[in-house]
């Protein structure tokens, strides 16, 4: 026991060993073996934390731009070079499997690839001329600290999705991982530090509800970003709003995958089985609920035995299809939801409850789960479930699945599979949901787009990356300016209007 290391928190660009006494265990999934132990910071260590990234801030901000993108050009280099390691990481603590996790950190280096852009993003507007001499022109200027809160579910890419271009903007940063898989994000910053951000632009507090309301509540921290369950989120968002902060709340979702039965047969079904099962379903983004259009409940059956025949087992085995879910809290909250779909009316027809893998006993597995004749109204439809569980829906009309996915209150993300242009410019209007697919599983849009969500799985006006994460990182400054040359004798007298001339 004596060999499990424990984390440290990264403040002024180093490790900052914690003096708490309240420790998390982080395990592997597939195991339950304790890999790492993470501290909760005191409140006097996330002051510390702050102090800090204000003090480096007053430096940062005035970084030439060009500095900033050379310093993001060698952090996506070394994102590069260590995804391997990365990986590892990230599936020993989350369960996801090793091509998963791979994935996981491209997605991230995306966004670290898109502020090596900052020379042209963070660029102003101007008029000349505005009125005689006059010249307007606005300035976007970073605003300070801000800070992150992440989710368990993509230790790298979702804090990828915040600090890389909130620093890149000039500002100085503070981020919260999740306590239940935190290695992975701390490399992260060691290799943005090993990239060349300067000791103190951006530092690691570990913790749970108490670090997080402190965060919430600090008058230096002036813009904060949150991506995790909608009751936490709302919380967040609800409470740092009040603190006077600019908040982004990204939250929970309830997606909803459309097939019409003109869709390519095969490659609709690989692309649904992999977005619901991917990751164990763990995904924000994952089409949790799938709607067949007419003569495509045939293929029904065809999807339940793909779905079986998938591979259950550690993440760290290439050959796994469906790792393990993050904890055995997790796990037992799939197996309700999944025990209460008979009872509330649905058909199970593929059940993954007794799902057990050879040599891995205790780990954290549920097997695909399969239900048709799902209803608003059932558990399993209502919540997010978080788990390898799809719930089949049958319509008879492309109208009829519209309507049926704008009843739901989330709007995170969506996809159809269709060959019919006329069908996939219909849903892409008609649809009341942030991001869609059209013939595409998992519509996360690439970096240099914002990552947009709507309705219950939002909350504030701008999302993470694009051309929205540079307003947010942002503060708009409109200067109007008029310069006399040297001796120039006054024209007009005094002017009591409010027009320029």
């Amino acid at each position: 026991m004596s060999n499990i290391p424990t984390l440290a928190h990264f403040i002024g660009g180093k490790a900052h060993p914690s003096t708490s006494t309240r420790l998390h265990d982080v395990t592997n999934p597939a195991t339950q073996e304790v890999v790492a132990r993470v501290p909760f910071a005191t409140p006097e260590e996330v002051d510390h934390a702050v102090a800090t990234a204000v003090a480096a801030f007053r430096t940062w901000r005035n970084t030439p731009l060009g500095q900033r993108m050379r310093i993001m050009l060698r952090f996506q280099h070394l994102l590069r070079e260590h995804t391997a390691e990365l990986a590892q990481l990230i599936t020993r603590e989350h369960g996801k499997t090793l091509p998963d996790a791979e994935g996981e950190v491209a997605r991230g280096l995306e966004v670290v690839e898109h502020a090596c852009s900052i020379t042209s993003l963070q660029l102003g507007d101007i008029a000349e001329n505005a009125a005689t001499g006059v010249e307007v022109y606005n300035l976007l200027q970073p605003i300070g600290v801000g800070a992150g809160i992440t989710a368990f579910n993509f230790p790298v890419m979702l804090p990828c999705f915040m600090f890389p271009l909130a620093i890149a903007c000039g500002n100085t940063f503070i981020l919260k991982p999740s306590e239940q898989d935190p290695s992975s994000t701390l490399r992260l910053v060691e290799l943005a530090h090993e990239a060349g951000v300067p000791p103190g632009v951006i530092g690691v507090i570990h913790g749970g509800v108490e670090v997080a309301q402190q965060i919430c509540d600090h008058p230096d921290i002036k813009a904060l970003s949150f991506i995790g369950s909608t009751h936490v989120g709302t919380q967040i968002y609800q409470r740092a709003s009040a603190a006077g902060k600019r908040v982004q709340s990204m939250m929970g979702a309830k997606n909803h995958c459309v097939i019409l039965p003109d869709a390519p047969r095969e490659q609709a079904i690989n692309n649904l089985i992999g977005s619901a099962f991917g990751a164990a379903g763990q995904r924000c983004m994952a089409n949790s609920v799938l709607v067949l259009v007419g003569q495509a409940a045939s293929w029904l059956d065809e999807i339940v035995q793909k779905s079986a025949a998938l591979k259950v087992g550690p993440g760290s085995d290439r050959s796994v299809d469906v790792g393990p879910l993050v904890n055995p809290a997790a796990r037992q909250r799939v197996l309700r939801l999944i025990d209460s779909g008979v009872p509330d009316g649905a058909t199970l027809l593929l059940d993954g409850r007794a799902c057990s893998v050879p040599g891995y006993e205790k780990g954290n597995f549920v097997g695909p789960t399969i239900f048709s004749n799902v209803k608003p109204g059932m558990a399993i439809y209502d919540q997010e479930i978080f788990g390898p569980v799809l719930c089949v829906v049958c319509v008879d009309t492309l109208d009829e699945a519209i309507a049926f996915v704008n009843a739901n209150p989330n709007g995170n993300g969506t996809s159809i599979f269709t060959s019919s242009g006329w069908a996939a410019r219909k849903f892409q209007n008609e649809i009341d949901v942030g991001q869609v697919g059209i013939n595409v599983p998992i519509p996360v849009p690439v970096a240099y787009f914002s990552f947009t969500g709507s309705r219950a799985s939002k909350l504030g006006d701008l999302g993470p990356n694009g051309k929205q994460a540079i307003s947010f990182w942002t503060q708009t400054k409109t200067v109007t300016a008029r310069w006399y040359e040297p001796g120039e004798a006054g024209v007009g007298g005094v002017n009591t209007t409010i027009s320029l001339k």
